[in-house]
């Protein structure tokens, strides 16, 4: 059997715009002779289609260009699509996320899913009702199991813990299945990939029989899909893989594995979390209808890296870098600043924002006369440069973009309706230690400083008063990002982490700083997740609470 797998970039909503995608891939896969072609998961809606799935008439629409396809496609072989199907039951949720079987110019049955993860970014009980039994494709004398993505993660020999009581591939397999087909809409978070290739292997072993994975690529919202769909063969092989973090079509032939593809896939997280970011930077922009994006430029290393990967994914012409400059900017960050303006080859402006905080100054010396000088004229320098910022992109028609990193959004080391303005924060889910790897893996790449080396030796500060450093409020980075780690992606306490030898009062005042931050992070940007813990879509956290393990 030949099956070719559309690994396509959907645009959430755009109903017409992914019709129009996927039928051009299915006549250029239908050029390979497939004995079958595949989609991956809800590719018709986009994924994530979230709330718009409660909208009663979009499902519907959906529907007639599903039959618009099957109609445009009649001569093509059958076809597994990816969309909602109503529940006609007055029972249940209103929904089922299926894999639609089109053929000889119909959609002639649904294939329904049976997993529906609740867990971090996923919402799915809250519009879709579970299938309940195996199901099961017949196809050329062959018995082939249909999954959709969360049914394959939950495989008893290769997990500690399996999430859910029931397995729906080993119902497959007891049922006779010759193949196991998953069609997938899975986030990108770093190493990923490997797990996936291990465990989708592992399970293809485990059953003696072959597997074939197709996934989503491209970036939608908070969450970015890194392609790579695979094939393997009953022994647990890989015998082909799709491109990474872009469009590609993978056909591949089950029974003579010599034709297949393996694309290469660099698994460096460095490497991995670059090409993830400029893919998700791409595509928010274009996906939200900008073409240009403006960001400031304070000469250090989090706005130096976040304005490559703009570069990268847009094009020189379509960033603009600002500088903004205030009594407490060195000349080195200024120079920094400018030098990577030269190495990247954007525009800039400059902004001196000495005369504002002068105009400041003036309209509040009576109001603060008997206080003194504290982070409230720190914040006014942010806060002027966020609405300088603001003013450009609503003039300009060009978005912007947060620069801060996960160390400082984590603790709150950034300034709400400052340097927190802007529409997305492309390395919000990227530690201060990683953004300085990803910088010198980055010059290292192009062997020139794409970054210049200033940036990445200086000490780094806000400059918002005299002789400032990050390290007067925060402990040092290494550090801190460890700490980060343990608490907010492995969910332990002070005292677990205090256990594995950090500092105690270091490690309670960082988990008390992310505490009380968390009313600037539910008012962030969101921020693309490379992370398994991202503070976005599946962080929820309240902020009216009490720090629990304090007594």
């Amino acid at each position: 059997m030949r099956i070719s797998l559309l690994q396509q970039n959907p645009v959430v909503g755009d109903l017409r715009g992914n019709e129009q995608k996927i039928i051009r891939g299915i006549k250029k896969a239908c050029k390979e002779n497939p004995d079958l072609i595949v989609t991956s998961e809800l590719a018709l809606l986009g994924y994530p289609p979230r709330d718009l799935l409660l909208q009663k008439k979009f499902i519907e629409k959906s529907w007639q260009i599903a039959e618009n396809i099957a109609a445009e496609c009649r001569a093509a072989p059958p076809v597994l699509l990816g969309l909602a199907q109503r529940n006609e039951s007055d029972v249940g949720r209103p929904l089922f996320n299926v894999a639609a079987l089109v053929n000889n110019g119909e959609v002639n049955y649904c294939f329904r899913k049976t997993l529906l993860p609740t867990y971090d970014v996923f919402d799915e009980d809250r519009y879709f009702e579970p299938a309940h039994d195996a199901q099961i494709l017949h196809l050329q004398n062959q018995s082939i199991g249909i999954s959709i993505c969360e049914d394959i993660w939950n495989d008893r020999d290769f997990w500690n813990r399996r999430r859910y009581q029931t397995d729906p591939i080993e119902d497959m397999a007891a049922q006779g299945a010759d193949l196991i087909i998953n069609i997938s809409a899975s986030p990108f978070t770093v190493g990923k990939q490997q797990i996936r290739e291990k465990m989708l292997g592992s399970i293809a072993s485990k059953y003696h029989i072959p597997l074939v994975y197709v996934n989503q690529v491209g970036g939608n919202d908070d969450l970015i899909f890194d392609g790579r769909s695979c094939v393997f063969d009953s022994s647990g092989s890989l015998i082909a893989r799709a491109k990474s973090f872009q469009e590609d079509i993978l056909t591949s032939d089950l029974s003579s594995t010599e034709s297949n593809r393996i694309s290469p896939a660099d698994f460096t997280p460095e490497s991995e979390i670059w090409r993830a970011l400029v893919l998700g930077t791409r595509d928010y922009v274009h996906k939200t209808g900008f073409t240009s994006v403006l960001l400031g430029l304070s000469g250090g290393i989090d706005s130096a890296l976040v304005a490559a990967i703009a570069t990268e994914a847009l094009g020189k012409d379509h960033v603009l870098g600002i500088l903004m400059p205030s009594p407490y900017s060195s000349t080195g960050s200024i120079d920094d600043a400018s030098a990577l303006v030269a190495n990247l080859g954007i525009q800039s402006k400059t902004l001196p924002i000495t005369p504002i905080m002068d105009a400041y100054d003036m309209l509040l010396r009576q109001e603060f006369a008997r206080y003194s000088k504290d982070l409230t004229e720190e914040n006014l320098q942010a806060r002027i440069r966020g609405t300088l910022l603001m003013a450009l992109s609503n003039k300009f028609g060009s978005l912007l973009l947060t620069p801060g990193n996960k160390s400082e959004v984590s603790v709150g080391y950034c300034t709400l309706y400052g340097d927190m303005c802007g529409a997305i924060g492309v390395i919000s889910d990227v530690p201060k230690s990683m953004v300085y790897r990803i910088a010198r893996w980055l010059n290292d790449q192009n062997q020139r400083e794409m970054i210049p080396q200033p940036i990445l030796t200086k000490v780094p500060s806000a400059e918002l008063r005299s002789c400032q450093t990050d390290q007067d409020t925060l402990p040092p980075y290494d550090l801190l990002d460890e700490i980060l780690y343990h608490h907010v992606e492995l969910h332990e306490s002070p005292e677990e982490i205090v256990a594995r030898g950090y500092p105690k009062m270091t490690t309670f005042q960082a988990l008390h700083m992310v505490k009380v931050a968390e009313f600037k992070r539910r008012q962030a940007a969101p921020g693309f997740k490379v992370t398994d813990r991202a503070f976005g879509t599946g962080w929820r956290m309240p902020i009216a609470a009490k720090e629990w393990y304090i007594d």
